[in-house]
This record gives structure tokens, C-alpha cells and sequence, in this order.
């Protein structure tokens, strides 16, 4: 899986923040860049440099032609944020993604997928990336762009879309991905949180939910070779205050399988 916070970060910055519906004069001003890169922070991590974990399910979908979308598997996952503080008010957004994979059916955790398009039974593998530092993505009021390609990218200013309606702000992003990864490739996703939570200056992490959903080629180990179609990942989750809040058969398997990515790599 390719994420949906963090990882799906690399947002459109053609012009300065807008914001929908009728927000009351106690929320920032999302117009002025800092309060902009500030609220990112605060909604999707921390303002602390410290461990920020979210928990997420959904559904993948395959689409082809004109039978899709097809339900086919569901998966579960986490993925860990940590902000580094730089220089020049620059911030890089770290972390890890650990997901495994549940029947469409029955829910229960899988290693085999029968593929109902090809007939064959595909190997599944948990689907795990990221990395420390350097390998993240760099967030300012000049945009936010994948560290390694920084100083390829102009900068622009940091856009998002945000809404205030009966007592909630969402954080809306529709996410630009490198060059060079193969089509079809998008991700429009939703982070929400209270009015009340997101105007009180001293927390600097404010706790919320999101939605996402991702459009994707076929999986490697779905081995589709040329057949037509894609995937498509319908996600929701929770910032959690911390791993122990990890759903308890999915915390069990990712520390035996996977404990070098329960905490980000600091160096």
C-alpha cells in the first residue's frame, strides 16, 4: 500500500490556502503561509519531535472496464510520523507504513489471494515502506516536496483545502506523486478535526480522523502482467496518542514481523 497520510503528502501549491463554508473568527488565518504550514503540522503530526501514529482500514476495489469496482480485499495498517525540526522554518515529515491484508469475506488476515481475474493463487505480502531521515518530505510555506528532490522542485506556496462546518475543520489534499512511478496514479484524502481542539494554541497535536482514496495500478503480486484496470483504495483511520491504542491482533503481528518499523529511524 502506499500510504495516506505522510506518504501521499506531495501536495498540488499552485496558489495560497482556501477555505470553505463559515469559519469562526476564533479559527487562524489559513490565508497567512505560517498559520497554513503550522495547522498541516498539527493536524497530520506534531509540532514535537516525537512518534505519531495512525491506524487505518479499507477496502481495494478492482476496476475493470465497465464491471468495476469490485470489492476484492481489505487491509489494515499503521503508519508512524515523525517531524523533524530544520533551519530557515523547515520541517521533515519521517516515517513508516506496515500493512497486512484481511479476506473480503470472512476478515480474517491472509498470506494467499485467489485472483478472481487470472484464477491463480497470489503469495501476499504485508506491504511495508518508508525510511528516516532524508527520505522524507520537506514541508514549508514554499510547499511540501519529497526531500531528495527538493532542490528540483520550485518552490510555491503551500496550499490546502480546508472546510469548517457545525463544529469540525477538515484538511482537504489532493496529492501530486514523483515522476517516474506508473500510471494511474491519484489520492484525494481528508483529515477532520474539532473547531475546539484545532484553536487551542497550546496543543501542538491534534487528535483526528481521515479518509482517503487512493487510485493505483495493479499490485506486483497480484501478477496481472498487461491485463487492463487498476486498483482502487477506499481508507479511513484515527490518530492514535499512541501504539497501545493499536487494534491487538494487529500490534501483536507487526512487533514480531516487523519491530524495526514500530519506531522511526532518527539517523
Amino acid at each position: 500500500m502506499s500510504g495516506f497520510g505522510a506518504i501521499g503528502l506531495i501536495a498540488a501549491s499552485d496558489s495560497l490556502p482556501r477555505v470553505a463554508g463559515s469559519p469562526p473568527k476564533s479559527v487562524p488565518d489559513l490565508s497567512r503561509p505560517e498559520e497554513n504550514l503550522e495547522a498541516v503540522l498539527r493536524v497530520t503530526g506534531s509540532l514535537r519531535e516525537e512518534d505519531v501514529p495512525w491506524w487505518y482500514d479499507g477496502t481495494i476495489y478492482g476496476m475493470v472496464g465497465e464491471n468495476g469496482p469490485t470489492p476484492l480485499i481489505r487491509f489494515e495498517g499503521m503508519e508512524l510520523y515523525w517531524v523533524r525540526h530544520l533551519d530557515d522554518g523547515e520541517y521533515e515529515l519521517i516515517g513508516n507504513t506496515v500493512t497486512f491484508f484481511r479476506d473480503i469475506e470472512s476478515g480474517r488476515m491472509i498470506d494467499r489471494f485467489s485472483n478472481p481475474y487470472t484464477g491463480e493463487e497470489n503469495a501476499v505480502p504485508a506491504a511495508v515502506q518508508g525510511g528516516g531521515p532524508g527520505r522524507g518530505f520537506n514541508l514549508s510555506v514554499n510547499g511540501v516536496r519529497p526531500t531528495k528532490l527538493k532542490d528540483k522542485i520550485p518552490d510555491e506556496p503551500l496550499k490546502k483545502w480546508w472546510s469548517v462546518a457545525a463544529g469540525r475543520i477538515w484538511m482537504n489534499n489532493d496529492t501530486v506523486y514523483p515522476p517516474g512511478l506508473p500510471p494511474p496514479r491519484a489520492q484525494g484524502q481528508s483529515m477532520f478535526a474539532t473547531v475546539e481542539e484545532f484553536n487551542d494554541p497550546e496543543l501542538v497535536r491534534i487528535p483526528g480522523v481521515f479518509s482517503s482514496t487512493v487510485t493505483m495500478p495493479w499490485q506486483e503480486w497480484m501478477e496481472m502482467g498487461d491485463r487492463p484496470g487498476h486498483l482502487l483504495w477506499h481508507a479511513a483511520g484515527v490518530k492514535l496518542a499512541s501504539q497501545d491504542q493499536l487494534p491487538a491482533e494487529y500490534r501483536k503481528r507487526a512487533e514480531a514481523e516487523y519491530p524495526e518499523r514500530m519506531v522511526v529511524a532518527r539517523e
